[in-house]
């Protein structure tokens, strides 16, 4: 097994994004890659199904692009204020954004990208991981997508 690089391991005095996870953290679990199911109410009318089959039956794709503009999430969030984005599975905090841009920023690059796009500064990465092969994970074994660094990075 690969040792995990801890947030606290620097490289040239900063810490090194994003935080490599060994690939046993999507091992095969209770549920899937989960030991946990999806919880049965998740936020900004998501479909459930969906959550499950992308967050814990997974490992290389995701819902279709622009799904999270056919949620309650454009609706609902607060747009002046950071918000703090929740593993679907086991209710830890995954991302707190927009931070360092504003929210219209945030939604301007989510839609270039086609899903929420989130920077380094809005990861929490105690309880985040990309692994080798670029798959962005909860350290429970959520699926939360794919790293695709670009021109501003992460």
């Amino acid at each position: 097994m690969a040792a995990e690089k801890k947030p606290d391991e620097k490289k040239g005095g900063k810490v090194s994004y994003p935080i490599i996870g060994p690939e046993s953290i999507m091992s095969k679990k209770k549920n899937g890659s989960t030991e946990q199911p999806v919880q049965a109410k998740i936020k900004w009318g998501c479909n459930r199904e969906t959550a499950v089959k992308i967050c814990c039956n997974n490992r290389h794709f995701a819902e279709h692009s622009g799904y999270w503009k056919e949620t309650n999430f454009l609706k609902e969030v607060d747009k002046e204020k950071e918000t703090i984005y929740y593993d679907p599975v086991t209710g830890k905090p995954l991302f707190i954004g927009p931070k360092g841009r504003t929210f219209k920023e945030f939604k301007q690059e989510s839609d270039a990208h086609g899903w929420p796009s989130f920077r380094d500064a809005e990861v929490v990465w105690d309880n985040v991981r990309c692994l080798t092969n670029g798959e962005c994970v909860s350290v429970d074994g959520t699926h939360l997508g794919h790293n695709l660094p670009d021109k501003k990075g992460n």
